[in-house]
């Protein structure tokens, strides 16, 4: 008991005089807490609930020091200047350091001066660097935006499956995985590349009441620019504007320039010095609104942003989420908003159809790795290299080639290059090693149709979201986002006329609003009467989908379960251990009820 109290009065001090701050949230001391125990943790906070500081604190009372994995530059470079500001020894090693900047890092690696080590995953490869690390005690190993290291998760880096190897090397130090969303499929796979218990994982919620969500269809690309410029005009403060391709972030942020806004520009084709120059003018507040790809923004940290707009829907709900998510950390109120073409949709289509290798692309590279290196001095093959000859996308041989290593047919040296390690493989067995990116091209349609089901509901958009992310979905609806609001103004309507049908009977043939929406929507039990309409079932009866609440359903992935809710788009299906999901008509299935003997 008294070490407890030592230790909590420990942090308290700590927090206080280091981060200037006088209390923990409670996810946040739940989280340190079994940091400082020595428990493999995954914690999964939203957007702005202080996930930075969950390593930062323990980093400065363990004994040795703190690698942090980070997949973006732009978010090592934040996080590194603001501990410095704070006093506190930190260093950043990636390829955008200049010759000096990455021998001074690397002398505080050696000789121990640096408390907390800010990486990105390719630096584990590097064999050098790894002596150099092991040089002294590593005591916590952070891997940041941990749904990287997962391929089921919507921005899957294969450089994110070298941490766990990379373990065993730096000593078994503890792990904290950090993330804003993981599914259950993701959070399965965090916790086995990882070795983190059932019991360690922290979840502290999803929902943010701050964020208002909205859905704006648009008829085509002239009306989605002339709505992008209007909504931009009309919000106030600092903004996002998410596009999915490189032309149309162009597009837009020459429409906003051209109408006299602060406007910004940032996607992967500018080089590094423009890229780093656009973060630092919307950091700074130097320009007002940063029209992106996605890019930008993993682990920006700019409190005060009060709008984020898709000019184009992403690839799922977890990046919609991530993305929105990144207005309104100060919790102060923000709106994000989602213009909706249908035929966006066929862009994301065309980003999933080059995502990941075919067969015969996993047989090329074996192929090709069978030969002699051009430069027998690289010791094994390069990837460009391979790119130059197989003409094949560089993602797809990069996944290809992580296969490989995976699966020790392969292996890469320090410099990056692969050489064979089994070379009389034959193709059955290759097509074997690929079978497993079948079900993610699946994963990856089911969450597209899950965008687009949710960019068209009429259900509260929170619950939909809520309910994707692994909460319960019979949450009480938000209130405050645009189908929520609708309602109410519908509900508030109906009120309105049966007051006043009730005092003035409809003569014949005379319209009543009440009358026409209970006879559209119905009860929610499928009996006569007057109910409230709720979100997705003003249009049909709740049984308009097929189902009906107690029917025995089979979802694909998830098993079977009872329908505890339907209407004309949705079923909500509860399944054995209470746990309650949305999911489309079409992705369930009616389980037959088996003959009486």
């Amino acid at each position: 008991m008294q070490l407890k109290t030592s230790l909590a009065r420990l942090i308290q001090a700590t927090l206080k005089n280091t981060f200037g701050l006088k209390r923990l949230r409670d996810g946040q001391e739940t989280v340190i807490h079994r940091v400082l125990d020595g428990h493999n943790t995954l914690a999964v906070m939203p957007t702005g609930a202080g996930k930075s500081l969950c390593y930062q604190l323990p980093a400065l009372l363990l004994p040795g020091r703190t690698v942090v994995v980070s997949p973006l530059i732009a978010l090592m470079k934040d996080q590194c200047e603001s501990l410095r500001r704070r006093g506190i020894e930190a260093v950043e090693l990636n390829s955008a350091l200049d010759a000096q900047a990455l021998r001074e890092a690397e002398a505080a690696v050696a000789d121990g001066s640096a408390r907390i080590v800010l990486i990105t995953p390719e630096r584990l490869v590097d064999a050098d660097f790894m002596m150099q690390l092991r040089c002294h005690p590593v005591s916590l190993l952070v891997v940041d935006e941990a749904h990287c290291i997962s391929q089921w998760g919507h921005d899957f880096r294969p450089a994110f499956l070298d941490i766990a190897p990379a373990l065993n090397q730096l000593g078994r130090p503890t792990v904290l995985a950090l993330t804003a969303t993981a599914t259950e499929p993701v959070t399965q796979d965090i916790r086995d590349q990882l070795g983190i218990a059932a019991s360690d994982v922290v979840n502290t919620g999803a929902y943010r009441p701050n964020l208002h969500y909205r859905v704006e269809q648009v008829m085509g690309e002239k009306d989605k620019l002339e709505k992008t410029l209007a909504l931009v005009k009309a919000s106030a403060g600092s903004g996002l504007v998410y596009a999915a391709t490189v032309k149309a972030a162009q597009a837009v942020w020459s429409l906003l320039e051209g109408a006299g806004e602060s406007v910004g520009l940032y996607h992967g084709k500018l080089n590094a010095a423009e890229r780093h120059a656009a973060q630092e003018a919307f950091m700074s507040g130097a320009v007002r609104v940063m029209v992106a790809t996605n890019a930008f923004g993993l682990g920006i940290d700019k409190p005060d942003i009060r709008f984020v707009l898709h000019h184009q829907m992403p690839a799922g709900l977890d990046a919609y989420y991530q993305e929105s998510g990144r207005a309104g950390r100060d919790g102060h109120d923000a709106l994000c908003t989602l213009l909706f073409l249908r035929r966006d949709k066929a862009v994301q289509q065309f980003f999933m159809s080059g995502r990941y290798p075919e067969t015969d692309d996993v047989q090329a590279l074996y192929q090709a790795l069978q030969q002699e290196p051009p430069d027998r001095d690289q010791h094994g093959w390069g990837l460009s290299v391979l790119k130059s000859r197989l003409g094949r996308p560089l993602n797809k041989l990069k996944v290809a080639a992580s296969l490989l290593r995976h699966q020790h047919v392969a292996a890469q040296h320090s410099n990056g290059n692969f050489h064979l390690l089994q070379k009389k493989l034959s193709p059955a067995a290759l097509q074997a090693l690929v079978a497993q990116y079948q079900h993610k091209r699946e994963q990856d349609q089911e969450m597209l149709e899950n965008m687009v089901f949710y960019a068209q509901t009429g259900q509260c958009r929170w619950r939909l979201l809520l309910a994707h992310l692994q909460e319960q979905a019979d949450v009480t609806p938000c209130g405050h986002c645009d189908n929520c609001q609708r309602i109410g103004a519908l509900q508030a309507e109906l009120a309105g006329q049966a007051r006043q049908d009730a005092h003035e009977p409809a003569q014949a043939g005379q319209p009543s609003v009440a009358r026409d929406m209970q006879a559209q929507a119905g009860s929610a039990d499928g009996a006569d009467g007057a109910a409230t309409p709720r979100p997705g079932a003003a249009t049909l009866p709740a049984q308009a989908a097929g189902f009906r609440p107690g029917d025995l359903v089979r979802v694909r992935r998830y098993g079977t379960g009872r329908v505890a809710a339907a209407d004309s788009l949705s079923v909500t299906v509860e399944f054995e251990q209470g746990q309650q999901r949305i999911f489309q008509a079409g992705y369930v299935e009616p389980v037959p009820a088996r003959p009486a003997r």
